[in-house]
């Protein structure tokens, strides 16, 4: 009876391991996944102040972010799994796309991130900044 109550205990902690176990793998997954949101993050942010910056200028912006594929109203940059420009192995793919926003001074773009390993979307976001209307530009002539 002692041992039939003493493997019954062994039983109980060891079901109680594996949920701990299960917890802790769990909490590492999702802290991975969290961190690779943050770093997209930090990616799309950076993208979006050169682009700001490039007065919506795509090519501009693609040349000082070192973007593989620059266009006309968008721009494509491959990073790896550090997420340092790509060389060789792709990891992740940033986009961005200039939009037409319909309004004056208004400049708008779309930013997206994949994780090309796990072949999904980490992110996808709309973003605008104010642009100077061409009243507002000084064409130099002013003294």
């Amino acid at each position: 009876m002692i041992l039939m109550e003493q493997m019954v205990m062994v039983l109980v902690f060891a079901l109680a391991a594996a949920l701990c176990l299960q917890a802790f793998v769990k909490s590492d997954s999702m802290s991975k996944e969290s961190e690779r949101r943050d770093r997209a993050l930090l990616q799309a942010q950076s993208v979006m102040e050169t682009v700001r910056h490039c007065g919506g200028d795509m090519n501009a912006a693609a040349e000082l972010l070192g973007a593989q594929y620059p266009g006309e109203d968008k721009l494509m940059i491959d990073y790896d799994a550090d997420w340092n420009l790509a060389g060789g192995t792709m990891r992740y793919t940033l986009g961005a796309v200039r939009l037409q926003s319909g309004v004056n001074g208004l400049g708008m773009a779309e930013i997206w991130i994949r994780d090309e390993l796990e072949d999904r979307e980490l992110l996808r976001m709309d973003v605008s900044w104010q642009e100077p209307l061409a009243s507002e530009v000084d064409d130099g002539t002013a003294g």
